[in-house]
């Protein structure tokens, strides 16, 4: 036994020791035994580049909790989260076990989930594949090696692409299964080899532990500016998350995950995620730096058999194409990996109906109420005869991952807010002056929204000028430096007026139907913070 190999084996899962079991192993380790067993190849520069299959990304669908007496009357059952039922997870169970048992080889990693000590949880992630127990290893916080002989996980993951789950004997939904236990502690990730699952598996099992400790857990990304001021970034996909919280003036402390407890902002990963397709070094220099270090992993990027160079613009293999490294791979890295609690929020959105500004100052009631909205829309501009954006809201910034009740996320975020006296702001990245289908409208330039953000950071915004928005009640700068003015207000930027009053009143009213939902859940406080449409004058 090395100090890497825990005192706690794998016997209570059934697998016996004609089972070669690969404890703790370290990258150059697992990358070796990726390429030995045909799971990888190595590119140019040294990343692992693998494919997932037909799954590349999560098979949200898919996705069950256990319905129990721990879980009936604490997750906030839907189209979200599914129930199994116990007699339907003990038949799941007891197939992956017999699955698991006769693997000749296994990959376990003992992993923290959350960089702050008092408030991680103990992960045993157990894989048949080589490069998913790199992956795991990559995104999670990893124990020092005196801490590793002495590990007791507290939940399980086993992750066997192989298993094939049978909707009838297991009550899911197809041949693939990602099924929560929170009383067996134990997660089953099958049918897929999408690394991406045993990451948000986690995230989840955070999300439903830390709100009973008081504990805010965010689809985030959170750095630090050089005064030792924390900012939390939320956002959907597409909306600028990733891109403005790497700025090489501040400190980055997490892309994606995080927790806002009493004293930190920390980190739930170890590692970062990020999309690679159309990824330019002169767009995002850190992020590219990453795909030519030994130790990053690539998922069905496109890679030349014979040059072995990458070609990052295919998408032949998946829009989504991913790289997993480590966060120290970024130069500007938390040591920590994490900071103080925030004094900024910025709530990021790409309006694609033109309507929000590019910036706005928002209340504690109508941080929530954007909170729970979760608003960006999107424009499928590849798609023929498409000619209005489409709204999306994802509550929380992270629907999918969220097991109890928004409100719950809600309340949380405003306590704190409140208490921590933190300043909320709405970021619009998204089009200016029309409607993102209309001929000639553009995007926010980077250099306007960099400038805005910075102004908010740093506090001189704080001095500007403000009007109230006469639609969505929140408070929007009037000049800032040399920004034009007309750009800080949406209707000037229109030629049209009316239409855009029309898109605006639009906007308004999927705002209003899609909070219905929440509007029992909330205060009187948050229920005015709703927008409504501005009266002719």
């Amino acid at each position: 036994m090395t100090e890497r190999t825990p005192n706690i084996g794998l016997d209570a899962l059934g697998v016996g020791p004609e089972t070669t079991v690969h404890w703790n192993e370290l990258t150059a380790q697992l990358v070796e035994q990726a390429i030995r067993r045909g799971e990888g190849r190595l590119a140019k520069d040294g990343p692992l580049v693998v494919e997932t299959g037909k799954h590349t990304g999560r098979s949200a669908k898919d996705k069950f909790i256990v319905r129990d007496a721990e879980t009936e009357n604490s997750v906030w059952w839907g189209d979200t989260n599914r129930g199994m039922t116990p007699d339907h997870f003990a038949a799941l169970k007891a197939d992956f076990l017999s699955a698991l048992a006769a693997r000749d080889t296994l990959f376990v990693a003992d992993l923290y989930g959350g960089s702050q000590p008092e408030h991680r949880v103990r992960v045993r992630v157990v894989n048949e594949y080589a490069w998913h127990n790199l992956f795991i290893r990559t995104l999670l916080c990893r124990p020092d090696g005196d801490e590793l002989a002495g590990f007791d996980p507290e939940y399980t993951i086993i992750d066997l692409p192989s298993f094939r789950a049978d909707p009838a004997r297991h009550g899911c939904r197809s041949e693939t299964v990602i099924a929560v236990n929170l009383t067996e502690k134990l997660i089953l990730i099958g049918g897929t080899a999408y690394a991406g699952e045993m990451k948000k598996s986690v995230f989840g099992l955070l999300n439903y532990l830390l709100p009973v400790k008081g504990i805010m857990p965010m689809h985030c990304s959170a750095n630090i500016g050089p005064e030792g001021d924390t900012a939390v970034f939320f956002g959907l996909s597409g909306t600028g998350k990733t891109t403005l919280s790497a700025d090489a003036s501040r400190t980055l402390i997490g892309d994606d995950e995080h927790g806002w407890s009493d004293t930190a902002v920390f980190n739930f990963e170890g590692g970062c995620y990020a999309k690679m397709i159309n990824l330019s070094a002169e767009a995002e220099p850190e992020i590219y730096a990453t795909t030519k270090r030994f130790g990053t992993v690539l998922e069905n990027v496109v890679m030349d058999p014979e040059t072995r160079e990458l070609d990052l613009d295919d998408n032949s293999l998946a829009e989504n194409s991913r790289g997993s490294y480590p966060l120290d791979f970024i130069p500007n890295a938390s040591a920590d990996n994490l900071g103080p609690v925030p004094r900024n929020i910025i709530f990021l959105t790409a309006d694609a109906y033109g309507v929000l500004p590019p910036i706005a100052k928002l209340t504690p009631e109508q941080a929530m109420y954007h909170f729970l909205s979760g608003y960006t829309a999107r424009v499928a501009g590849t798609e023929i005869g498409v000619t209005e954006p489409t709204a999306t809201f994802s509550t929380c910034f992270g629907a999918p991952f969220m097991p109890r009740h928004p409100s719950v996320y809600g309340n949380l975020l405003k306590e704190r807010i409140a208490k921590g006296g933190v300043d909320c702001w709405l970021v619009n990245t998204g089009w200016s002056g029309g409607k993102a289908t209309m001929p000639g409208i553009k995007r926010m330039p980077i250099k306007v929204t960099r400038a805005l953000l910075n102004a908010a950071l740093d506090g001189s915004l704080k001095g500007a000028q403000f009007r109230k928005d006469p639609n969505f009640g929140f408070m929007v700068p009037v000049a800032v430096g040399d920004i034009d003015p007309n750009m800080l207000d949406p209707r000037a930027a229109w030629a049209d007026k009316d239409a855009y009053d029309v898109t605006a009143a639009r906007l308004v009213d999927e705002f209003v139907a899609n909070f219905a939902q929440f509007e029992s859940e909330v205060d009187e406080g948050v229920r005015q913070a709703a927008p409504k449409v501005a009266m002719p004058a």
